[in-house]
């Protein structure tokens, strides 16, 4: 039951190559923030870069929805993963020949957040066409979370070994490499895309969009949870940009530190995606939106409070626990209630909120830690996390009236009565 999804051949293709592809991502993200912060020594920067890496998502996440719903969402993907790869192959270029300047890292940053902005939400709604059967849907995406938070505890550990023996731009190359292996998994997949009535056609743009926005936010369930995700990750999610901060200046350690601190995350989260994956369906995962938005809030205040090593890192293992839950349980919620002709807006939507207010709060986040130190900044963003899980709680009775007759045409409330279902 762990592993239902892997017996879909498509969909074992993915895993594969997006599980080699996603460590080679996780080692250039560490090795990046490490770079920013060795040439420039800013907070500022380390935000600004974040800034630049995800702002598109923001702008043009909306658009990417409207193209996953119309186009073929197979070929949006190979064309994204190979720009990407093009994107590393350059950042490594620059760094071992020692050309690299912060405004190459900058530009580089925002090119990739283009390529995110349509490979992210077309990547989420591409799974139900990798996974045929709709039961087998909540377990593939608790294993989507399972390979990158096994890359997130995998790549931070060899982008410190690397960075520190070979430097930074070795594990750039090495992760243009890793692109190959997606690639040729996309490639070697037979898929049959579902009939889309306006593919290929010049459809108007703004009533696409506005048909997507009024769907989503006009359902109470869908609104909920895009807008707790889009608090979580303005102020919690930001942390990311500060850890070269707690790992040089606050933990006095090295890089071999940042990659311990990330790998830290990437353990809780494994143990999150765990979990979800033994689940046997959608039922009660609202209730674990909430708790594990507390969760996440009050990892980030006592991480921020820690000076000794050992502890930092047992509390970022309750903090990714937090995160992977939250985010992978509110995808599934999503995919579950959202009607298949929406379905690539609205996961535009969950791109824009999870990793679209990102960049904001990267920027936001390096601007207090410049004034008000990381430390403090994190605290205030736990605290608002914490109030965020707490008003998304109060509504969840209404939450739940509203999506139980869509449980039950989906054949999860029967399930649920025959005592199979709890809440964990």
């Amino acid at each position: 039951m762990l592993l239902r999804a892997l017996r879909h051949r498509n969909y074992r293709l993915f895993f594969g190559g997006q599980g080699i592809s996603l460590i080679g991502t996780w080692m250039q993200r560490i090795a990046m923030s490490w770079l920013v912060y060795r040439l420039t020594n800013s907070a500022l920067l380390l935000g600004v870069v974040g800034f630049a890496g995800e702002i598109p998502v923001f702008l043009l996440a909306p658009l990417a929805g409207v193209s996953a719903d119309r186009w073929n969402r197979h070929h949006i993907l190979v064309i994204t993963q190979t720009l990407a790869m093009t994107q590393a192959f350059i950042l490594a270029l620059l760094t071992l020949t020692g050309t690299i300047a912060p405004w190459h890292i900058i530009t580089l940053s925002l090119f990739l957040g283009l390529v995110d902005a349509f490979d992210k939400p077309t990547r989420q709604s591409f799974v139900v066409e990798m996974v045929e059967t709709r039961e087998d849907l909540g377990n593939a995406i608790a294993l989507n979370s399972f390979i990158f938070n096994s890359a997130r505890l995998l790549g931070p550990s060899i982008a410190g070994i690397l960075i520190a023996i070979l430097g930074e731009g070795m594990c750039f190359l090495l992760n243009s490499i890793s692109y190959l292996a997606v690639i040729i998994a996309l490639l070697a997949m037979k898929i049959t895309s579902p009939s889309r009535e306006k593919e290929g056609q010049v459809t108007l743009l703004f009533p696409s969009l506005k048909e997507g926005f009024t769907y989503a936010f006009r359902f109470a369930p869908v609104r909920y949870i895009l807008l707790l995700i889009g608090l979580l990750s303005l102020v919690g999610k930001p942390y990311t940009v500060l850890m070269p901060i707690f790992a040089r200046d606050i933990l006095h350690g090295g890089p071999n530190t940042l990659g311990f601190l990330m790998a830290a995350w990437g353990v809780g989260a494994l143990g999150g995606a765990f979990y979800l994956a033994s689940r046997k369906s959608a039922l009660g995962l609202e209730k674990m939106i909430a708790i594990a938005s507390t969760i996440f809030g009050c990892g980030l205040i006592a991480f921020s409070l820690s000076r000794v090593l050992w502890l930092s890192l047992l509390l970022l293992l309750l903090t990714g626990f937090g995160m992977m839950v939250q985010n992978a349980s509110s995808n599934t919620v999503l995919q579950t209630i959202v009607d298949d002709d929406k379905r690539g807006r609205v996961m535009s939507m969950y791109t824009m909120a999870h990793m679209g207010t990102g960049p904001l709060g990267s920027l936001l986040a390096g601007g207090l830690a410049s004034t008000i130190g990381a430390p403090n900044t994190l605290v205030m963003g736990g605290i608002l996390c914490i109030l965020g899980s707490l008003m998304f709680a109060s509504r969840l009775s209404s939450f739940r009236k509203m999506v139980r007759p869509i449980f039950a045409r989906a054949g999860i409330i029967s399930e649920a009565s025959s005592g199979t279902q709890t809440l964990g």
